[in-house]
C-alpha cells in the first residue's frame, strides 16, 4: 500500500514538472519571436527620431533656405593683349584693337524684403552687362543693381515682384564667440544642381577682426570669422546664427597658400549692423557718399615744439587750425591742441591721422573721438562728422 501511493506521488511530480517545462518553453518561444508593431506605436517611434535630429541648426536652415539664391553673372572684360602688338612700329601702322570677351561666374546672394531686394557682395555683380538669379524654387529672374558699393564690398539689387520669402537680419553688436553659425550659398555653382543652396556650419571663431584699407582700396572692418566652410561661389551669401538671423555675408576667405582655392576654415563675413546702414545710402542714393570736412588742420610736432610745450615725446600732431563753424570748432578743438589719440589707435605724426580716418570706411555723420593734451590737462573730445554733397 505504501509502495502504491509512493510511486503515484512520484509520478504526479514526474507529470507536474513536464507540464512546467513545456509552459517554460512556450513562454522563451514568444519572447524570441518578433511581435508585430502597430501602427500607432510605429509613427510615435519615427515622431520620437525625427524630434531628436531637429535642432536649432535644422531648424534654421529650413527658416532661411528658401531666401537663398544662386546668382549668375555675365561680365564684359578686355581679352588678354597680343605679343604682336609690342613692337612699336606695328602699333603705329596696325592699331590694336582689344576685343572684349563675355565671362561667366557665379555668386550668392540672399533676399532682405518681400519686394525682391537681394543682397550680394559687389564684387560678385562687378562689372556685370547681365544678372540671373535662380531663386530656390527653380525661378529664374533678370535683375538689375540698385546701388553698390566698392569700397565696403556689398551690392543691392532687385528682382520683380512680391511675396518673396526674404531673411532678417541679427545685430551683430551681439554676436558671441563660439556660438554656432551656418553658412548658405552657391559653392562651385553646386545651387544649378536642384535649387537649393549648401550648408555648412560652424562656430564663430572670432570677431572684430580689421583688416583696414587692402591694396585694391576695399576696407574690410569688424569682420566676423568662421570655420564654416565657405568656398568659391560663397560670396555674397548669408552668414546666419541659430536663430535664423543674417549676421553677416560671406565674402572672402584666408587659403593659406595662391594655388589653393578651397576652405582651411578661415572665412570671414561682413557684419550686418554695417551692412543695413550700407544698404540704407544705396536704396536712396544709389551709392554711399563718403565726401566730409573736419575743418581741422595739424601739422607733426618738431622738436622745437616740443620743447615749447615742455613736451617728453614729439609722438602726436599739434592743431594748427580750426576752420569757423566747423566739425572741429563744434567740437571744440582749439589751435595749440596736441592730439595724442584718435579712436583709441596712438598717433605718431601726420600721416597717422589721416591713416586712421581712410581706414575706418568714415562718412558724414560719424564720429572721431580724440584724446587731446591741452596745457597740462588730458580731454577726450568727440567729433561728429559733416557731410559734404
Amino acid at each position: 500500500m505504501k509502495k502504491n501511493l509512493l510511486f503515484i506521488f512520484l509520478l504526479s511530480l514526474l507529470v507536474a514538472c513536464q507540464s512546467d517545462e513545456k509552459q517554460l518553453a512556450t513562454t522563451d518561444l514568444a519572447a524570441m519571436t518578433p511581435q508585430p508593431v502597430s501602427q500607432q506605436s510605429g509613427q510615435l517611434v519615427n515622431d520620437q527620431i525625427s524630434n531628436s535630429r531637429r535642432t536649432a541648426i535644422t531648424r534654421a536652415v529650413e527658416k532661411v533656405s528658401d531666401a537663398v539664391c544662386g546668382i549668375n553673372v555675365t561680365q564684359m572684360r578686355q581679352a588678354r593683349r597680343s605679343n604682336y602688338y609690342d613692337d612699336p612700329f606695328l602699333r603705329f601702322f596696325f592699331p590694336e584693337r582689344i576685343p572684349r570677351q563675355a565671362i561667366k561666374s557665379l555668386g550668392s546672394g540672399f533676399l532682405i524684403s518681400s519686394e525682391g531686394f537681394i543682397l550680394t557682395n559687389e564684387h560678385v555683380v562687378s562689372n556685370a552687362s547681365e544678372i540671373l538669379v535662380v531663386l530656390s524654387d527653380g525661378s529664374t529672374h533678370n535683375a538689375e543693381i540698385v546701388g553698390s558699393d566698392y569700397i565696403t564690398d556689398i551690392a543691392l539689387i532687385k528682382i520683380e515682384g512680391n511675396n518673396y520669402d526674404y531673411i532678417r537680419f541679427g545685430d551683430s553688436e551681439n554676436v558671441i564667440i563660439g556660438e554656432w553659425v551656418i553658412a548658405l550659398g552657391n559653392p562651385f555653382g553646386l545651387f544649378e544642381i536642384n535649387s537649393k543652396p549648401t550648408v555648412t556650419v560652424g562656430v564663430v571663431s572670432a570677431i572684430d577682426r580689421d583688416f583696414g584699407r587692402q591694396s585694391n582700396d576695399r576696407v574690410y572692418q569688424d569682420m566676423i570669422q568662421t570655420d564654416a566652410a565657405i568656398n568659391q561661389g560663397n560670396s555674397g551669401g548669408p552668414l546666419v546664427n541659430s536663430l535664423g538671423e543674417v549676421i553677416g555675408m560671406n565674402t572672402f576667405i584666408y587659403t593659406g597658400s595662391d594655388y589653393n582655392t578651397g576652405s582651411i576654415g578661415l572665412g570671414f563675413a561682413l557684419p550686418s549692423n554695417h551692412i543695413i546702414r550700407v544698404i540704407k545710402d544705396l536704396k536712396e542714393h544709389g551709392e554711399v557718399n563718403r565726401r566730409f570736412r573736419t575743418g581741422l588742420q595739424v601739422d607733426d610736432i618738431s622738436p622745437i615744439v616740443a620743447r615749447y610745450f615742455r613736451l617728453r615725446t614729439s609722438s602726436g600732431v599739434i592743431v594748427t587750425d580750426v576752420e569757423r563753424n566747423s566739425s572741429a570748432a563744434r567740437a571744440d578743438l582749439q589751435v595749440r591742441d596736441i592730439i595724442l589719440e584718435v579712436n583709441g589707435k596712438k598717433i605718431e605724426d601726420e600721416n597717422d591721422i589721416w591713416s586712421v580716418i581712410e581706414n575706418s570706411d568714415l562718412r558724414g555723420g560719424d564720429k572721431l573721438n580724440f584724446k587731446v593734451l591741452r596745457g597740462q590737462r588730458i580731454l577726450n573730445i568727440s567729433m561728429k562728422l559733416e557731410s559734404i554733397n
